[in-house]
């Protein structure tokens, strides 16, 4: 049996912009090769400055909810081999529950959200207020549906020029991780495919980037 793994996750490098007004990460030796103190034997281990918000990041329930759990205590049950539902939304801007099916197909499933809004990364047009989003009938949708996760291959997955934050405030309330910025969902089938998403186990943090695949089995 041979398997297709795809890369969900967008990669962190030194200076790169990912969310407007945010601090860039910084890469930086912390011990260069030339400082090595072994002899004949070189080694680098790297300094990484960054927040929450970098790359391709995962958001718990802390992030919005002091109450909630933080990165460290997502439920790997939410995270690794989850089944995962597509939901194609290329080309429009607020994506509404419409899209969404018969709620019995998602239940328990990672739910991610299609826009192709991916393909505009590293553009000033990235970051802006276009960018797509769900409305907030669509995280009270998901709730009732009782799924694993939802992620989102745009720069937020609410409309990020109004002060509110209905999805995040919604999904996290009720314990469900949500992922944004992810990459390359169009090479993920609606059905069939699994998701492994685990971000470091940080405490403290309500926000972290992560290394998201998804693979399937033909």
């Amino acid at each position: 049996m041979s398997k297709s793994v795809v890369e969900l996750s967008h990669p962190i490098s030194d200076g790169m912009l990912t969310y407007q007004g945010l601090p860039r990460p910084r890469v930086t030796p912390d011990i260069s090769r030339t400082r090595s103190p072994l002899i004949d034997m070189a080694y680098e281990i790297a300094r990484v400055d960054m927040v929450g918000h970098t790359g391709t990041y995962i958001a718990a329930p802390f992030h919005f909810h002091a109450e909630g759990g933080d990165i460290a205590e997502l439920p790997l049950e939410r995270l690794f081999n989850v089944p995962i539902v597509v939901i194609r939304a290329a080309g429009m801007r607020a994506v509404g529950p419409d899209l969404l099916g018969d709620p019995a197909r998602l239940w328990g499933k990672a739910v991610l959200v299609h826009t192709g809004w991916s393909s505009r990364w590293g553009s000033a047009s990235y970051q802006g207020p276009g960018h797509p989003f769900l409305v907030g009938e669509v995280a009270d949708a998901l709730v009732a549906a009782n799924v694993a996760l939802v992620g989102i291959d745009s720069l937020d997955i609410d409309d990020t020029s109004l002060p509110t934050r209905p999805c995040h405030h919604t999904l996290l309330g009720a314990g469900i991780p949500i992922i944004e910025q992810m990459t390359n969902l169009h090479a993920v089938p609606d059905l069939g495919a699994r998701l492994v998403a685990l971000p470091a186990p940080v405490h403290g943090t309500g926000s972290f980037p992560l290394r998201a695949v998804a693979w399937t089995d033909w």
